[in-house]
């Protein structure tokens, strides 16, 4: 066993208990220092951008379509302006599988970027509500003394103004989320319109808002820590491989404080020392409370604070960046930085086909939908001229957002064959809805070679084919 390795022998005691913890169970409040540097600036812009999209997104139209909806409630889902049904389930059966092969591989090579650069969560609590917190209580110093002040009136004053703001935004999440469940222009309503005429979307409202402010309020960390799923997965996903932020203990082992050491012949001090100088910023700013130099943990959500803090103490003492970095446990144990290996652009190969497959199924899907089905129970009938008659119920499903009129019915390839409407037969679609009918279809007994005869029919508007089915026809046994 080298130096390196008995210095930094992992004794795994800093897994048997949560930073947020204490040892009797209660929770250690984290007051992380504010962080700074190039990675900061980087998420913040970033921040900007993505909180743009999250509320800009549900007031975008294409076509008088929302850009975004997802209503549970009436089955009804619009993504990129596309409606789908629940004829589409299928498709997003299949989303589901891609999407969590997805996770899957895109943990496995890139650890949980996401996390630290694109989760709501991260990006709400970070970006919106610890900005505001450092603004009115100050850095995570100044935090600690005003917890353990006495109740004055400037604390009363600080907290008020904070939990009104916090509220207030939380109000805004709100009602943001619920234009994507039921749409901006219901949310308006029940913004506007008197209380009593939305009575269940005012308390769905006051619910949410409820909900996302004991979230940014009380549980902060803990959603990542305790609550969200993908930080317990992360464990049994990663590799020696995955990319992470990870402490390059080759390099900074063994740590301690800078010192002059003594000379020898007139010659430089030899280094005793790694480049860790153990001021432990990167703890201190560290939104789990956890030290990242213990290695990987699942308290991490990739944050990148913990990088600008070592870089700016590596500054400061001339020493190169990236004690802190993106890196895998191969790539600092065995001293390079390549971080696009060849597992790395094939994993990102699978993920980059799975998104095409499951874009163009998307693209390529139907948008008028015929279902067309025997009635059950019902054997063939002879009418008049040698012909034998089946019937049918049909169902066409409009899912654009405009209606299709003139809908008409044409038999493909059965020479003889012919449809009657049953009833005043409605020739109009409106947009996302669907018309229902029944229909003979009637077939010259002479053409029938088998007791199932396969047909097709096409369905027309306005001189444009927009869809077709299959159907089979019962006849005689021959």
């Amino acid at each position: 066993m080298n130096i390196i390795d008995e210095l930094y022998q992992d004794t795994e005691e800093y897994r048997d208990h949560l930073a947020t913890v204490d040892k009797k169970g209660k929770r250690v409040w984290m007051y992380p220092k504010k962080p700074s540097g190039w990675f900061y600036k980087v998420r913040t812009w970033l921040s900007f951008v993505l909180l743009g999209l999250l509320f800009g997104m549900p007031f975008i139209r294409v076509n008088g379509e929302p850009l975004m909806l997802f209503n549970v409630l009436e089955r009804k889902f619009i993504i990129f302006s596309i409606v789908f049904t629940p004829q589409d389930l299928h498709l997003f059966a299949l989303a589901m599988v891609t999407l969590m092969l997805f996770v899957v591989l895109f943990t496995v090579v890139f650890g949980r970027l996401f996390c630290g650069w694109i989760c709501p969560q991260t990006i709400f609590m970070e970006m919106v509500f610890r900005k505001i917190e450092y603004w009115i209580d100050g850095d995570a110093g100044q935090q600690r003394k005003l917890a353990a002040a006495p109740l004055t009136g400037q604390k009363i004053f600080k907290r008020v103004s904070k939990y009104a703001i916090f509220y207030a935004i939380s109000l805004l999440i709100a009602n943001t989320f619920l234009m994507y469940i039921i749409g901006s222009d219901e949310v308006l309503k029940i913004a506007t319109d008197p209380i009593g005429l939305h009575i269940g979307g005012f308390m769905a409202l006051l619910a949410f808002s409820g909900v996302f402010f004991f979230v940014f309020t009380y549980m902060r960390e803990q959603v990542c820590i305790a609550v969200c799923p993908y930080g317990r997965l992360q464990g049994v996903l990663l590799v020696p491989d995955s990319i992470v932020v990870h402490y390059d203990y080759v390099r900074g082992e063994p740590r301690g404080k800078i010192q002059k050491l003594p000379t020898t012949n007139n010659q430089a001090p030899t280094a005793q020392l790694g480049d860790c100088v153990d001021c432990k910023l990167c703890v201190h700013v560290c939104p789990t409370g956890i030290d990242i130099r213990n290695g990987t943990q699942l308290e991490c959500v990739n944050c990148t604070a913990c990088m600008d803090a070592c870089d700016g103490v590596m500054e400061k003492v001339n020493r190169p960046k990236g004690l802190i970095r993106y890196d895998s446990e191969t790539g600092i144990k065995e001293g390079r930085r390549k971080i696009f290996t060849t597992r790395v652009w094939a994993y990102t190969g699978v993920l980059v086909a799975l998104i095409a497959v499951q874009a163009f199924l998307f693209a390529t899907r139907s948008e008028v939908e015929t279902v067309l089905l025997r009635t059950p129970g019902q054997l063939f009938q002879k009418v008049e001229g040698g012909y034998l008659s089946n019937l049918y119920n049909y169902e066409v499903i409009n899912k654009t957002g405009q209606d299709i009129p003139s809908i008409e019915f044409k038999l493909v390839g059965a020479p003889g064959g012919r449809i009657k409407l049953v009833g005043d037969a409605s020739t109009i679609v409106p947009k996302q809805g669907m018309v229902k009918g029944v229909m003979f279809i009637e077939m010259p007994e002479n053409k029938l070679e088998s007791r199932k005869t396969k047909l097709k029919i096409e369905v027309w508007s306005n001189g444009k084919l927009v869809d077709e089915a299959k159907t089979n026809f019962l006849g005689p046994v021959k």
